[in-house]
């Protein structure tokens, strides 16, 4: 049976399971109302693109998320923001990385798929074609935090390259349990089995200069075609590495798995425990949210009243 649906998170990664509330619950909300947002578009008749952007959108608005406002920091203390938007039906995508200056990365990702005859653009030029479509930009210092600060200075203690959530060290602060927070991404399918994916990220703690990771890779964090829409996140070496979310796409087209089968297949085969997590949606409203990491923050809904926010697996 046809119908919407649309699945979102903000990241997956060693979510620990004592995570404060003072971290955990801003975080069940804006994906609440990023989830609330998303459903009225949809019952409203929005194309599945405008609404996977229009959700990721939110979440890039939200500083508690890896994206937009809430990016991390590179080794040099800046901020490199990357995004990418797929068309289902059309295959039609953009991508963007390196971005410095603008508030909304997958709007900007949006517009190369639809004003260029290119896929991907990066660094100066893409921050070029930004100012030149109008797009709002900012001072590089807005997306500088105290906290990402913090987050970066502890990187830095440790020497590392800080993943999704990374859980502290006996060494650590306590407080320092989710030194970093989640990508964003998702995806949204409408009654006409119109599909489209969006996902939008600032990276890695600590990330070399220059470096890209998933997120804008089309085939790796985003994908979507005429039978799924898929977004995911975690540890983006591997997930490139795996091809993660065309592999759900191939595995229900050529060995005829269903959703929930070939995701989770996907995210078994993306590497060692703690590597990935997605959402994905298929043409007829299916939903489906696998992670091998500890948690991953999460939402959906879909037409047959179907609602869920959560961050660990369930019981």
């Amino acid at each position: 049976m046809v119908g919407w649906a649309i699945a979102l998170h903000g990241g997956a990664g060693d979510i620990p399971i004592d995570l404060p509330e003072n971290r955990r619950i801003p975080r069940e909300i804006a994906l609440r109302h990023c989830l609330d947002i998303g459903v009225a578009a949809l019952k409203s008749g929005k194309p599945p693109l405008d609404v996977a952007e229009l959700v990721v959108r939110e979440l890039e608005n939200h500083p508690d998320f890896n994206a937009g406002k809430g990016s991390v920091l590179t080794t040099e203390g800046t901020v490199e923001m990357e995004a990418s938007i797929m068309d289902g039906k059309s295959k039609r995508c953009g991508a963007v990385s390196g971005l410095t200056t603008v508030v909304n990365p997958i709007s900007l990702a949006r517009l190369v798929m639809e004003k260029t005859p290119h896929i991907y653009l990066a660094f100066d030029a893409a921050e070029a074609f930004a100012r030149a479509h109008g797009v709002e930009t900012v001072e590089s210092s807005h997306f500088i935090t105290p906290e990402n600060i913090a987050r970066l200075n502890q990187a830095k203690e440790f020497n590392r390259v800080q993943l999704d959530y990374t859980a502290p060290t006996p060494k650590e602060p306590e407080n320092c349990g989710d030194s970093q927070i989640g990508t964003v991404g998702c995806v949204a399918v409408d009654s006409a089995g119109n599909l489209a994916s969006a996902t939008s990220t600032g990276g890695y703690v600590n990330k070399m200069v220059g470096r890209i990771g998933d997120t804008p890779v089309i085939g790796a964090g985003t994908y979507a075609n005429h039978l799924c829409a898929v977004s995911a996140t975690g540890k983006g070496e591997e997930i490139i590495r795996g091809t993660v979310a065309r592999d759900v796409a191939a595995l229900m087209e050529f060995k005829g798995l269903s959703l929930a089968e070939a995701a989770a297949y996907a995210v078994d085969q993306s590497g060692p425990r703690g590597t990935c997590g997605l959402v994905a949606v298929s043409a007829n409203g299916e939903v489906a949210m696998p992670f091998n990491t500890t948690g991953m923050f999460r939402a959906c809904a879909t037409e047959d009243g179907y609602n869920e926010v959560a961050i660990w697996p369930k019981n």
